[in-house]
């Protein structure tokens, strides 16, 4: 039954570490909107938590020799799932973030990591009640 309960919030822990991930990038790209030649960055989602629940984050790390080698620059494996955002209307300036499109995006994904602590909150709840017997 641990296992199962394991699993289930696993799964939401995973869920959260991409959202706030995500979150990073869209507050890094509403920083920088007015940052010439700055390219807005989204992440793949669905890959991400994909690569998280399945286990393969720890097989993007790179190798190394000696424990004295440096790490990647950023040290987070999602960033193998993130990426540069189409540009939907051209800058003078190079810049690629639209503003309209990072508020939104925000947003959703602030409600989306609220759903999940809420559900695991609820799941954790229905877990101490079984457990009390009520």
């Amino acid at each position: 039954m641990s296992s199962m309960l394991d699993k289930e919030i696993g799964f939401h822990q995973a869920a959260l570490d991409v959202r706030a991930y995500r979150q990073q990038l869209l507050a890094s790209n509403i920083a920088n909107a007015d940052t010439p030649h700055y390219k807005a960055r989204d992440v793949d989602f669905k890959a991400a938590l994909a690569g998280a629940v399945n286990g393969r984050l720890e097989h993007l790390a790179l190798s190394t020799t000696s424990q004295r080698h440096l790490g990647p620059a950023g040290g987070n494996p999602l960033e193998a799932f993130s990426g540069y955002r189409g540009e939907l209307q051209s800058s003078v300036d190079g810049n690629t973030v639209n503003m309209d499109v990072e508020r939104s995006a925000f947003a959703e994904n602030a409600l989306h990591y609220e759903a999940s602590i809420t559900f695991i909150n609820g799941l954790l709840r229905t877990m101490q009640q079984a457990v009390q017997g009520q």
